[in-house]
């Protein structure tokens, strides 16, 4: 068992930036060093801004935390990886804090922020077999796996998002995030993934270095890491305060939100770009954590886009709406830019070459 912290101080790149710790309600308390204060930059614009004082966290979206720490924590496949790791250690996964969980990531999470105490188990060395992962996450997802098995995918990816089975390797010095199928996933979900990526380049999306993997395990580089250095990000639901597991955000109020924190109008461009693209390949699963701003040179960016695939979203619409539709049209796209004053002569070229793309691509 693991020593259970009161508080836990944060840090970025090296740097103390604040600590947390929980009010009487299990709500967190955030406060920034006084020395970051001077010299540092917010590490969540919109909900907590450089300045003096305690910051108190609501119960929801986040069930008391702040977005930017939520995001270090895992989610999906790598919160039941964590879950079952603990009860194999013969702790239950109930009587732990927010903190208790943001001291178990401590090093090992996405993006730049660390946590101290850091409580994190040591990763694995070596590259391993992706086929022998690949079975073991499968017989994981199907109640059948091993204390051995269970142990290894964990330190590779339990840290990781999202609701399909993935790690987290150094391959030749670089950072890589490998997926593998979910039950419910095709079994050459990994060709489609990946094909689905080349389109999406063909498109002028800004997309993170992609790779097929013995031809059947989709890969993305890391884009919270550059040259080994960690880079801050914040996903869209962080910086909103919003529940990505349900529908609450347009991409009018989302690209609003792109242009307030980057102040740079070709940043919404990319954003109405992957809108598009989303729309005409039908991503309906466009939630809240599925876009995020990275932190680099002090200037924030949208980040290159991921999980891109056809899915049904939530109802079979867009999670995140266009003009407030699920099921938008042309019209509800063209709206959505004009609204934001962004050019209209360059929005319908956009659009239609994304459209010319998508109605040719078949997977191959």
């Amino acid at each position: 068992m693991f020593n259970k912290p009161k508080s836990v101080i944060v840090f970025l790149n090296g740097e103390r930036v604040g600590r947390l710790a929980l009010t009487p309600e299990n709500l967190c308390a955030f406060e920034y060093d006084s020395i970051y204060l001077k010299n540092g930059q917010s590490i969540s614009p919109f909900y907590l801004p450089l300045q003096p004082g305690v910051f108190i966290a609501r119960l929801d979206p986040f069930f008391g935390n702040f977005g930017v720490f939520n995001d270090s924590l895992p989610d999906g496949w790598g919160n039941l990886l964590l879950d079952r790791y603990l009860n194999s250690k013969k702790i239950n996964p109930s009587s732990l804090s927010l903190l208790d969980r943001l001291s178990l990531v401590g090093s090992s999470g996405m993006g730049a922020l660390e946590y101290k105490p850091d409580n994190s188990y040591a990763s694995v060395e070596g590259i391993p077999n992706l086929d022998f992962l690949a079975t073991e996450a499968e017989k994981i997802l199907n109640h059948k796996d091993t204390g051995t098995s269970l142990e290894m995918l964990f330190k590779f990816g339990g840290s990781s998002g999202g609701a399909r089975p993935k790690v987290l390797l150094n391959i030749n010095g670089d950072e890589w995030l490998i997926k593998f199928r979910s039950t419910m996933d095709p079994k050459n979900v990994g060709q489609i993934e990946c094909e689905y990526a080349l389109l999406a380049k063909e498109c002028d999306i800004e997309m993170p270095e992609t790779r097929l993997f013995e031809g059947k395990y989709f890969g993305v580089g890391r884009f919270d890491r550059d040259n080994k250095a960690k880079i801050h990000m914040l996903s869209a639901a962080a910086l909103l305060n919003a529940d990505y597991r349900i529908p609450c955000l347009d991409y009018q109020g989302l690209m609003t939100a792109c242009f307030k924190l980057t102040g740079n109008i070709d940043e919404v461009y990319k954003l109405y770009r992957l809108m598009v693209f989303n729309v005409l390949i039908k991503n309906r699963d466009d939630h809240a954590r599925n876009f995020s701003f990275l932190l680099k040179d002090g200037k924030w960016k949208l980040s290159p886009a991921y999980d891109l695939l056809p899915s049904n979203g939530f109802n079979g619409f867009h999670t995140t709406t266009i003009a407030g539709q699920g099921d938008p049209k042309y019209s509800d796209i063209y709206n959505v830019a004009l609204s934001l004053g962004l050019n209209k002569n360059r929005i319908k070229e956009i659009y239609e070459m994304i459209e010319s793309k998508c109605s040719t691509f078949r997977i191959s």
